[in-house]
Order: structure tokens, then sequence, then C-alpha cells
């Protein structure tokens, strides 16, 4: 579970247009402190153990370092996103990547943000829907890639991918924020029968749920310290990072990161 991971780098990242509320185009990033805070993520994920590959970044891509929402993967498949049009230029480059290391790759009929709106939790595939995802991709992700799905929808573009409301810990184990669910997406995972952590909107809107966890190390945005605490009353590392940068263009550490080694149906996860 999240132990092999694809990350680009920040090297062109800018904010170029406002296609969530975090955006603002008279706020921009100061450059050597993004490229400094995404080397910190990397070197975390490195330091946990888990195997890291690159795809370099393109200069007319400058949001191409929030990698999540690339493809969603399961085994040899891969799934790629379908993008705001401001963000359609690199999906070229990451399928020319996983079509290079022998992945199955499959278009997008219909808008999908990836796997910022597609998290896997063992056999299950918690899909986010209502913001950046069309609906009907829930039933081409089921077909394509063996998962049950779990339709969760977003109240507000405040939470424009699941990734914002929702963070896996483990396959028995989530974290999320409940006023950035509607009522059924609630009640949908308060029935999965799974440990939920829940967290406020205030820690929910500083990315603290925009994780990385392989179910031992949870690598997470630092102004969270309350779900923090909660991960360590349950035995898990913690590391904690600033995200000042990266949030300017309404992204964290989860974003950064797709994953790779999400494994095919049937086969058990070691997470």
């Amino acid at each position: 579970m999240n132990s092999e991971l694809l990350v680009s780098d920040a090297i062109h990242f800018r904010v170029d247009y406002e296609i969530n509320p975090y955006m603002d185009t008279g706020v921009q990033p100061d450059t050597a402190a993004a490229l400094a805070e995404h080397q910190a993520i990397v070197a975390a994920h490195l330091a946990a153990g888990r195997k890291v590959e690159y795809v370099p970044s393109a200069p007319e891509c400058p949001d191409m370092v929030f990698t999540a929402n690339a493809a969603v993967v399961r085994g040899h498949r891969a799934v790629l996103g379908r993008p705001p049009a401001q963000r359609a230029a690199e999906i070229p480059y990451f399928r020319e990547w996983l079509s290079g290391r022998g992945y199955e790759v499959v278009e997008a009929p219909y808008a999908f943000s990836g796997q910022g709106d597609a998290l896997a939790c063992g056999e299950l595939l918690l899909t986010g829907h209502g913001q950046r995802t069309d609906e009907r991709m829930l039933g081409v992700l089921a077909r394509e890639l063996d998962y049950e799905v779990v339709p969760l929808r977003t109240v507000s573009s405040r939470w424009y991918d699941l990734d914002l409301a929702v963070g896996v810990i483990g396959p028995d184990t989530l974290a999320y924020c409940p006023q950035a669910l509607d009522a059924a997406g609630q009640r949908t995972l308060r029935g999965l029968g799974v440990d939920l952590i829940e967290v406020s909107v205030e820690e929910a809107a500083r990315f603290a749920l925009n994780l990385v966890s392989d179910g031992t190390t949870v690598t997470m945005a630092q102004d969270a310290p309350r779900l923090a605490a909660a991960l360590r009353d349950r035995g898990l590392r913690v590391v904690t990072l600033d995200t000042t940068q990266l949030a300017k263009g309404g992204g964290g550490i989860r974003c950064t990161a797709l994953t790779l080694d999400n494994p095919p149906a049937g086969r058990p996860s070691d997470g």
C-alpha cells in the first residue's frame, strides 16, 4: 500500500489559472521554496522505505507536480485522468510514461480527476464525484479495474477532489471530514465497518487529509495536530511536512504522488 509512487517535480510549478478555490493568479508560489517542499516530501517517502519513480515536468504544465490526477492504477492497468482543459496537456506525458513501462492504459470517456477522486482501500475504490469527476466514471472504473466502487459526493468546490475530504490510513482505517460529504456519503462511510477518524473542517481545509499512508508511516501536512495525534494514538509513525507553497495550487502531499502498487483483484494488500 503506497510503497511505490510516481512523482514529478516543482520546477515549473506556478499558478497560471484558477480551477479550484485555493488558486489565485495574484499569489504565486516561491519557486525555490516549492522545490524544497517537494524535495522534502520525496525524501520522506524514501526514508519510509517507499520506492519513488519519476517523470519530469513540462514547461507548459504548471500543475504537473500533482501527479495523482494523472490516472488511477491497479495491477498493470491504468485509467487515465481527464482533467479540466487547463491541465489536459499533462496527460500525454503520463500516458507515455505508463505505456513505456508496460501498463495497459485506458482512456477516460468522461471527466475524471484520476487518483484525486479514486482512493483504493483494499478491494474498495472510494470514488468522489460531483465536482471534477463525472458520475458515469464509477461504472467505468468498476469495469476496467475490477474494484467495488464506493460512490462519495463532496459538497462543494472547496473539496474539489475526494483526497481533500478522505484519507486512507489502511485497509481498515479511514480519516474523513464529515462536513465535506453529503449525507449519503457520510452514511456510506459509516456503513463500511472500518475505523473512522473524524477530522475538523479547519484541519481538512489545511490539507490534513491529503496524506500518504503505507499502513505504518503516515506522511502528512504539518498544520493538523489533532489528526496527527489521533494517528499516533493508533500506533502509527507520523511525519509532518510544510506544504505552504504547494497549497497555493490547491494541492498537498497526496496530490504529488500517484500510487503504482495497488494490487490486482484477488491479491491481498500488504498494507
